[in-house]
């Protein structure tokens, strides 16, 4: 089954910059729509930004301007690029991934991202 592996969390202070990336386990299949949440306790798990197969993004208001999700779709790898990030960025951001056709999407185990003011 497919597991997604995430990577580059971590303690930054405002105004700094992260890179988060994960990436599918296995091989024999091409995830099709990639994305990141994130979910601070008490909250709601939020999307942050989407990206479909053929490149298409969405982002959440208030990260637009300041992340960017790519992906590399021959390695079932997205990434998120996290600029000029703000206290209220710190969460557990987690990577999510579906095949093409289905529903449910697949998880990652989610990684912290600490913004210090």
């Amino acid at each position: 089954q497919v597991q997604l592996v995430e990577s580059g969390g971590g303690l930054v202070q405002a105004g700094g910059s992260l890179r988060l990336s994960c990436a599918a386990s296995g091989s024999g299949f091409r995830i099709g729509t990639m994305g990141w949440y994130r979910q601070n306790p008490g909250n709601e798990r939020e999307l942050v930004a989407v990206i479909s197969s053929i490149g298409l993004t969405n982002y959440a208001d208030s990260v637009k301007g300041r992340f960017i999700i790519s992906r590399n779709s021959a390695k079932n790898t997205v990434y998120l690029q996290m600029n000029s990030l703000k206290p209220e960025d710190t969460a557990v951001y987690y990577c999510t991934g579906r095949l093409p056709g289905q529903v449910d999407n697949y998880w990652g185990q989610g990684t912290q991202v600490t913004v210090s003011s």
